[in-house]
């Protein structure tokens, strides 16, 4: 099902109020209380989105977020309704463009930051661990290496930014001026029980889960849920574990295969984005498929 999905790098909804769309997925509003999320092929690097789509991407990622939503389900409570998208919109095309990419969930409001776990220090955190002994201002033991384990894993949430910027990293601090102690700590601990639980699965079937970013939303009583993406080859660093080495930075089943390829061109990383050769898109779709059936098994494709 997912190599037949048509290519989809902006859908086009018309019987549904197009609300926004992001750097992957386009949102429109199902009634008051529900949204479609359509999960498109794009593809962003460094915050900016390529002009190239990757083939199966968006059925890809919809595929291993439900995986995770199902999984997790006894940790926290999560956005899915359990609607079939083909019945919230209109017509065969309409139809055609939702299948296998999208999701009915409930409309929350969402937490205005990021919640990042790292279990492993690479990327950002171990550019700050280089610069500070710490990363977001969590102090480390020194002398650790690019890519090693930690000792455990930390909780480094970040903003949101716009499409175009950057998130920025913030400290526990930071977080509880902005959500209180109380919302603070559930969404640290709930952040850290789900990172141990995907990492230990996921090392079973030989991925390491070298970090991953979590967004929650709330209900009018309060309640915490899971939102957005989870756990996908978009929010997450996945490395083979057969491949792992400390010290280098490891091949990984995400779109670092991308961004290693882009660090290679004379471009300043704003956009628009460089296009794309044939053999990068082509081994960026491969390297989504392999994530999704190494986690889910062979039938998830």
């Amino acid at each position: 099902m997912l190599n037949s999905s048509p290519v989809l790098f902006e859908s086009s909804i018309k019987s549904l109020p197009l609300l926004g769309r992001g750097k992957v997925r386009d949102i429109y509003a199902v009634g008051e209380d529900k949204l479609l999320i359509v999960t498109t092929d794009r593809l962003s690097a460094f915050d900016v989105i390529l002009p190239d789509p990757i083939p199966g991407k968006g059925a890809v990622l919809t595929a291993v977020a439900n995986f995770w939503f199902g999984k997790l389900a006894h940790v926290v409570p999560n956005q899915l309704t359990g609607i079939d998208p083909e019945t919230v919109v209109t017509g065969a095309e309409e139809q055609a463009q939702v299948r296998g990419r999208a999701l009915v969930v409930r409309r929350l409001k969402p937490l205005p930051i990021e919640a990042v776990a790292r279990g492993y220090l690479i990327g950002s955190g171990w550019k700050d661990y280089q610069a500070t002994g710490a990363v977001c201002g969590i102090p480390l033991p020194p002398g650790l290496q690019m890519a090693q384990q930690l000792p455990a894993p930390l909780f480094t949430p970040a903003t949101k930014a716009e499409a175009g910027d950057h998130d920025e990293n913030i400290d526990y601090a930071t977080v509880e001026k902005m959500l209180g102690a109380d919302l603070a700590k559930r969404v640290r601990d709930t952040t850290l029980r789900l990172y141990r639980e995907a990492a230990t699965y996921a090392r079973v079937v030989g991925i390491i889960i070298a970090d991953t970013k979590f967004e929650f939303g709330q209900d009018a009583e309060g309640r915490l849920y899971l939102i957005d993406e989870v756990l996908t080859p978009d929010s997450s660093r996945f490395w083979p574990a057969d491949r792992y080495k400390v010290g280098i930075s490891p091949p990984s089943f995400d779109k670092q295969f991308v961004r290693d390829y882009l660090e290679t061109l004379d471009w300043n990383k704003r956009a628009p984005g460089p296009k794309l050769p044939q053999d990068i898109i082509d081994k960026t779709a491969a390297n989504y498929r392999e994530a999704l059936t190494r986690l889910a098994g062979p039938h998830a494709i």
